[in-house]
């Protein structure tokens, strides 16, 4: 089973490694491809994506590290008919946004979603999206521990410890997020 895994990673850190890993042992993933999103179509990035691709290469040094061009998920999974019938990671918190997405039911019939759920989530949420849509049975749940760490954080005020150590590494070494 292969897995893709999308993202800003405006930088990549301990909480992204930590649902990769997860997914990787609850959903049977044999290989998972990282999906640097060069122009993210929902938020503004700061860094160039050369950077981040490069800062996602050394967080996840044993999968798979694309730079993805495409801003949304259902033109990525066109693009890439390899790609499609996988299983696509989010957090709980983006699956509560799915609803907004381009395209969310063509999504869901291109690829299933692994949402990693964490204790205390409220389940209401989920199940509300769940019932909008019209193949519920194409998302599968995995909990994961939470990480109390984000990338909007990090870049106000990075923390070493918050992201992998050769990450680290290199944000010191190239003074990137006030390091």
């Amino acid at each position: 089973m292969v897995g893709l895994f999308g993202g800003a990673f405006d930088p990549p850190h301990r909480g992204h490694v930590e649902l990769a890993r997860r997914a990787k042992e609850e959903l049977g993933l044999g290989r998972l491809s990282v999906l640097v999103e060069a122009n993210p179509g929902h938020k503004l990035v700061e860094t160039p994506a050369d950077v981040r691709l490069r800062l996602t290469r050394a967080a996840f040094p044993d999968d798979d590290v694309l730079l993805d061009e495409y801003a949304r998920t259902v033109d990525t999974l066109r693009a890439h008919p390899d790609w499609q019938d996988t299983i696509f990671l989010i957090g709980a918190d983006q699956f509560c946004d799915f609803p907004t997405w381009k395209e969310p039911d063509e999504v869901l019939r291109l690829t299933r979603l692994g949402v990693a759920t964490r204790p205390g989530f409220p389940a209401e949420r989920l199940e509300h999206v769940l019932a909008g849509l019209e193949q519920p049975e194409r998302v599968l749940f995995f909990e994961i521990e939470p990480i109390p760490v984000s990338s909007r954080g990090l870049r106000a005020t990075f923390v070493a410890g918050d992201v992998p150590s050769a990450v680290a590494e290199i944000i010191r070494r190239e003074h990137l997020y006030g390091a």
